[in-house]
């Protein structure tokens, strides 16, 4: 057993990315103007997209997260995620899907928004 599971999980998860996930990285965040991380590990999660330098996590929610469990558990990991100073933004695959340059335009205009907060701390 490697001595680092969740790093092990998060490449795992890189190599098998969603069709979301796929689409959503290579159209738009690889070329962002501000670095974004895919499946990082943040404490014991590994969240789909990190922005560090706008403290911003971005989910890609599939069926999975829409059960009472699935719910529970984006609950306990969103309260965690904002307790770090962090900011989730979560949307699901078929926004991704139907509404692509939305969800572009939300994550530009919320990472813009919190350089500008935490620039004036």
């Amino acid at each position: 057993m490697s001595p680092h599971p969740l790093r092990d999980r998060s490449r795992e998860l890189r190599k098998n990315a969603t069709k979301q996930e796929k689409r959503l990285w290579h159209q738009y965040l690889n070329s962002f103007p501000v670095r974004m991380h895919r499946q990082m590990v943040l404490g014991n999660y590994i969240v789909d997209f990190y922005c560090h330098k706008a403290k911003l996590v971005v989910e890609i929610d599939g069926g999975q997260h829409f059960d009472d469990e699935g719910l529970k558990k984006d609950e306990f990991r969103t309260a965690w995620l904002e307790s770090q100073g962090l900011i989730v933004l979560r949307f699901t695959n078929l926004e991704v899907d139907r509404n692509f340059f939305e969800v572009c335009e939300r994550i530009r205009e919320v990472v813009d928004q919190r350089l500008v907060e935490l620039t004036d701390r």
